[in-house]
């Protein structure tokens, strides 16, 4: 039973890290078009810009993504089938993943990834300010 509401809590982790993804960069899109300063956030861009590049660089050297091999161990080890889905983990599987070959993927990754990285260059982060005024 611990280890399901692990797998499932995994699938939940896995979810928000998509649309981290995929909604930050709307949502820097628009913030940049808006000049929102927040936009333009240092922390925010940079795990951003990291976060994307992971999933890219998995996809081109063709690792498994670890979130889905530990909730594939944790469902292992609860005595489930890695196919074996409730009615939550359905869905939030349904709307994250559909099939289609590995390079149907890799290409979308690395676009995606292009397109957050143009974003990156067109509209930079702005340097976190020193709070002693940049003096040494």
């Amino acid at each position: 039973m611990v280890y399901r509401l692990l797998a499932d809590a995994v699938v939940v982790a896995h979810f928000a890290y998509v649309l981290f993804v995929v909604l930050g960069l709307v949502a820097i899109v628009v913030g940049l078009v808006l000049r929102r300063h927040w936009a333009r956030n240092f922390w925010l861009r940079n795990v951003h810009l990291a976060m994307i590049g992971v999933v890219v660089i998995q996809a081109w050297v063709g690792r498994t993504c670890p979130l889905t091999l530990l909730e594939n161990r944790l469902r292992t080890a609860g005595g489930q089938a890695i196919h074996e889905q409730d009615f939550i983990e359905y869905w939030v599987h349904r709307l994250m993943f559909f099939r289609a070959p590995p390079i149907v993927f890799i290409a979308c990754y690395t676009a995606f990834g292009l397109v957050v990285l143009a974003t990156f260059l067109l509209g930079p982060p702005r340097w976190p300010r020193r709070k002693d005024g940049g003096r040494s």
